[in-house]
């Protein structure tokens, strides 16, 4: 079978439309989501999830998750503690006191210091429904509040973790002081009673040597005077962790562990803490999840792989319903047994309140859509990548989808503000192939990690925006670009370069739904008689696909667009498949008509016919690409 490269005009029709249009993470989808919590998730002072009247409606009618009110709101303090470091925002430093007031509140309300799972006004036309969802963690009275007890591990590991952060991120001595006080009180109780965090010993500390280490740590490094001692005999350190990696079950224990490394380590860096550390991180280090990621860059360093899987993670994650969204991946990708057989792309996973600590290979999951999720497992890995410097207010991504790697011959996005001061708020589309090395007043030169200096073609200049294509025999490994605008300093940031990065363009611009495809269909008995097909058709209220007709007489040869391929391996190496039956590739290199632009070729095979909207699923030389759809009638 032949391939065919589509004229100009074609390509014109289905790129340019969506060159300016990507989802790339920024510090302000954090600042939004940020606010949104102070609006809407912290209704008793701390994170709760609301529940709306519908799957598309906006009317609050109750809250959820009350019993792990007090693990999130520890991890939102971290989150804005690391906010607060980047930034020195007061929005910031207001966050973390209320954050740090709430954990308070929640030992206060108890009066014994242990630490209560939520609170809730008693006289709110949501306690009712509290009530009844946390009727078996036991509910107590102490006016106007009513408190959640049972209180497990999970939240005081959580409160901890915020704790610990919140006093190294956050150079105020009204925090610094609370939360030296708060520890020691939450620490008291549970030395006090069993090592446990309820006064039952069937949840004490003594069994996860680990957190209790790290609890006795945390306090000591914020109150240096307190005089907690641990207990006379301690299990082995890396006990509980060794059960941990026996399976995936209960994978919110994963989360749990890197929260508590993240402060031990940091405090008390020692052969045995590490190693019990790596032995959790040797087991997840695969299954790509940001926050982790981020943990282990905190822990061991730059990693130019990881950090880059770091941000595509994030990237996607801005392309997930914030809603509990019912998910059911069966057909969708290969599923192995009860699971997925590799991790499932971030955007397509059954949702969690905190996505990190959700199975990356489990297959279904959600609600019916009512109840919103508060967004911390994005801030807070945003946050640290701030901080730690592998995300910054300047960033690269793939043009086509996010994806924070970018290969040479490849298209590409810049993002950050101020990119091209003369614009004053417009924007300049080269409209030319090849494009020129400077547009409206811009250059962008790549070193590459062997030291070379080379400009970078500029297809669409504005000032939060620049894509480019990334020159080829540029050196994979970390690149600085530079923007040159005529102001007084140039722009930086950091990207890795890659043999493969592939990604997929689609019709709505930011690399998911309706994949920009084309199509073409030829009698078997006279191939030289091509007739166009129609994969989609736009309008002012964007692109839908359109059924493409399957026939035994009339095979039908579609054409993916999309970047980052074109240095494949081999072919052999190249797989798709479409609603999960594997599609032979015939062609995947680049598209000669536009700088940067690569094409995948397959012919549909029969067996698609009556599947509707379906999912396309390529992946090159092992990494996969963003997942975009078709529709076959």
């Amino acid at each position: 079978m032949r391939y065919r490269f589509w004229n100009a005009s074609i390509l014109i029709l289905l790129f340019f439309p969506i060159s300016a249009s990507l989802v790339q993470a920024t510090e302000a989808d954090a600042l939004a989501i940020s606010a949104n919590i102070q609006a809407t998730h912290l209704p008793f002072g701390t994170v709760l999830n609301p529940i709306y009247n519908s799957a598309t409606g906006n009317q609050i009618v109750g809250y959820t998750r009350c019993g792990d009110s007090a693990l999130w709101t520890g991890a939102y303090l971290a989150a804005e503690a690391f906010r607060y470091n980047v930034t020195q925002s007061p929005d910031a430093l207001n966050n973390v006191k209320g954050a740090l007031a709430g954990l308070k509140a929640l030992a206060d309300v108890t009066g014994d210091n242990r630490l209560a799972r939520c609170m809730v006004n008693a006289d709110s036309p949501y306690a009712a429904g509290i009530e009844s969802e946390e009727a078996a963690n036991t509910i107590h009275q102490n006016p106007p509040w009513i408190w959640v007890d049972n209180t497990s591990r999970d939240q005081l590991v959580g409160a901890f973790f915020g704790l610990g952060v919140a006093f190294d991120m956050v150079n105020d001595q009204t925090v610094k002081n609370g939360v030296s006080a708060l520890a020691t009180r939450l620490l008291g109780f549970v030395a006090g009673n069993l090592w446990s965090p309820n006064d039952d010993i069937s949840d004490t500390f003594l069994l996860r040597p680990e957190e209790l280490q790290m609890m006795l740590q945390v306090t000591q490094h914020v109150n240096p005077a307190n005089t907690i001692a641990a207990p006379l005999i301690l299990l082995p350190v890396n006990t509980g962790v060794l059960v941990d990696v026996q399976s995936n079950d209960s994978y919110f224990k994963f989360n749990l562990d890197f929260m508590t490394f993240y402060n031990l380590l940091r405090l008390q860096d020692n052969t045995g803490n590490r190693g019990a550390y790596q032995t959790v991180r040797n087991y997840t280090a695969g299954q790509q999840n940001a926050f982790f990621d981020i943990v282990d860059r905190g822990l061991n360093g730059a990693n130019a792989a990881r950090d880059a899987e770091t941000m595509a993670l994030l990237n996607e994650w801005l392309q997930r319903s914030r809603r509990d969204v019912p998910v059911n991946l069966a057909g969708l990708i290969p599923i192995c047994g009860s699971q997925t057989c590799q991790p499932a792309p971030m955007v397509l996973r059954p949702p969690d309140d905190f996505q990190w600590q959700e199975s990356p290979f489990q297959v279904t999951g959600g609600g019916t859509g009512l109840i919103e999720t508060a967004g911390i497992d994005y801030i807070l890995p945003y946050w640290m990548a701030r901080y730690y410097g592998v995300a910054a207010p300047l960033s690269v991504q793939s043009g086509a989808a996010p994806n924070a790697a970018v290969t040479p011959s490849s298209i590409a996005a810049l993002y950050g503000s101020t990119l091209a001061s003369a614009l004053a708020g417009t924007t300049l589309d080269a409209g030319v192939q090849p494009p020129p090395l400077s547009l409206g007043g811009v250059t962008l030169m790549i070193t590459d990690a062997a030291g070379v200096e080379s400009g970078a073609p500029l297809m669409y200049v504005s000032p939060a925006q620049i894509n480019f294509v990334v020159p080829p025999g540029v050196a994979t490994g970390t690149a600085t670009f530079t923007v040159l605008n005529g102001s007084a300093a140039p722009l930086t940031a950091t990207a890795a370069i890659q043999a493969v990065a592939p990604t997929l363009f689609s019709m709505s611009g930011d690399g998911k739904g309706v994949a920009a495809a084309s199509a073409f269909s030829a009698p078997a008995a006279n191939p030289s008689l091509e007739s166009p097909v129609s994969v989609f058709e736009c309008s002012s209220s964007g692109c839908v696909s359109t059924p493409i007709v399957l026939s035994a007489g009339a095979p039908v040869v579609l054409s993916f667009y999309g970047t980052g391929i074109r240095n494949r391996s081999s072919l052999a190496n190249v797989s798709l498949t479409i609603n999960a039956i594997n599609v032979p590739v015939q062609y995947a290199g680049p598209q000669p008509t536009f700088e940067g632009l690569d094409q995948v070729n397959v012919v549909l095979p029969l067996t698609l016919q009556g599947s509707g909207e379906v999912n396309v699923v390529l992946t090159v030389d092992g990494q996969l690409a963003n997942v975009v759809t078709i529709n076959v009638n």
